[in-house]
């Protein structure tokens, strides 16, 4: 599914993005902004969460700049779903090897 990445772009099914972006069921949310920058909170997110994913992948960045609010990680953990917050070339890897077996959603942070 995602098959490059490198700082500031990704390339999802054969297209390029050049802008923070969010997945969900296969299907990207393109230009994903966070109220917080680099915080992901739940608000941010709630969209791809609605339907009860068993893992949220972040990918925060390339030096791993992003981090999840304690909100988010409190509410993830009370819902029973498992967060991944990795370094955004990491986090590719991860996804692409857990979406076809699990139920997956992700955002993906490209730059910082």
């Amino acid at each position: 599914m995602i098959t490059q990445y490198d700082f500031g772009k990704i390339m999802v099914n054969g297209t390029w993005y050049h802008h923070d972006l969010k997945i969900k069921d296969e299907t990207v949310l393109p230009d994903w902004w966070r109220r917080s920058g680099h915080i992901c909170d739940l608000e941010d997110v709630a969209d791809i969460l609605a339907d009860g994913p068993e893992i949220l992948i972040l990918g925060q960045g390339k030096p791993g700049m992003m981090q999840a609010a304690d909100t988010l990680e409190h509410y993830l953990q009370q819902q029973g779903i498992m967060l991944i917050l990795q370094p955004t070339v990491n986090a590719v890897r991860t996804f692409n090897e857990l979406y076809k077996r699990k139920k997956v959603a992700a955002g993906f942070h490209l730059t910082c």
